[in-house]
């Protein structure tokens, strides 16, 4: 498993937090700092799992 999947996997997670707890506050700035960074953990576990599948195909 590549290194940027497990980076993204947590980076989405951190995420999701923040994005909640500007809901709870009604910081609608927090919020949108945790969707943003959510999108970012998605791109970037995208990233991993495609070196993972081109690390696959040349194992073989």
């Amino acid at each position: 498993m590549d290194s940027d999947r497990i980076a993204g996997a947590a980076r989405q997670v951190k995420g999701s937090i923040k994005e909640a707890i500007g809901k709870l506050t009604g910081n609608t700035q927090t919020q949108a700092e945790g969707a943003a960074e959510k999108v970012k953990g998605k791109i970037q576990n995208t990233a991993g799992s495609a070196k993972d599948a081109v690390r696959d195909a040349t194992d073989k």
